[in-house]
């Protein structure tokens, strides 16, 4: 079983050409929100939504790359 579960996959195109993956899932009972390029799935920022706020996640590569295949798989 995974640690978390996706509820919103969103492929942005942006007006520049550059094509962005945002993935909102939840884990340990926090909601995320993780973009990683289109081209390379590299990255790009990682937030937690808490009490109202949103503030830079602090994830671990595990988990960052656990959640980059999931995504591969779908697109």
């Amino acid at each position: 079983m995974k640690p978390y579960e996706i509820k919103n996959l969103i492929i942005d195109d942006e007006s520049n050409g550059d094509e962005h993956i945002t993935a909102d899932f939840s884990h340990q009972s926090l909601n995320y929100s993780i973009t990683f390029n289109k081209s390379d799935l590299e990255l790009v920022n990682a937030w937690v939504f808490n009490e109202g706020k949103s503030l830079p996640a602090n994830l671990s590569e595990e988990l960052i790359e656990m959640i980059r295949e999931d995504i591969s798989g779908k697109i």
